[in-house]
């Protein structure tokens, strides 16, 4: 079985807590065809998401994101 996966990079414009970044990564991760996702405290901005764009897509994502309140958009790679 091949899986295609790709990654995307999230923006988000405004700095939140980390329990507030915590319930967001659970929310994206609970986006089916999400695989994992990843984010740094020394980079509290960004979160790194691997997903399956047979799935899901980035602009699902990136809505899921901006549906927990704030602003955010997909950075290039």
């Amino acid at each position: 079985m091949d899986i295609k996966l790709v990654d995307v990079l999230v923006h988000v414009d405004e700095s939140i807590d980390k329990t507030a970044r915590g319930a967001m990564e659970d929310k994206v991760r609970g986006i089916e065809g999400v695989v994992s996702v990843a984010q740094h405290d020394d980079k509290p901005h960004l979160m790194m998401i691997e997903y399956n764009p047979d799935k899901t897509s980035s602009s699902d994502i990136l809505a899921c994101v901006k549906g927990q309140g704030v602003h955010a958009e997909i950075v290039g790679l």
